[in-house]
């Protein structure tokens, strides 16, 4: 487990993320980190994008139901 404090960053509060827990979520400097709500009534800290995957899951819906129209469309 790893623990982060909560610090001031201008007139802010934010959390510094050692080189450990970046290499563990997997980003970089610039990318964003989502907070979602977890089961249980817990927390989640990921860079995975809810709304993106709702997009995602919508686009892969519309392409497989449209799959004819998409075909021609292509030629």
């Amino acid at each position: 487990m790893l623990a982060f404090k909560i610090t001031t960053v201008g007139s802010s509060s934010g959390v510094i993320l050692t080189k450990e827990a970046m290499a563990r979520l997997k980003v970089r400097k610039g990318d964003t980190l989502f907070l979602t709500e977890a089961p249980g009534g817990g927390y989640r800290l990921t860079p995975y994008d809810p709304e993106f995957a709702r997009q995602m899951a919508l686009a892969e819906e519309i392409m497989h139901d449209d799959r004819e129209v998409l075909r021609a469309l292509s030629k």
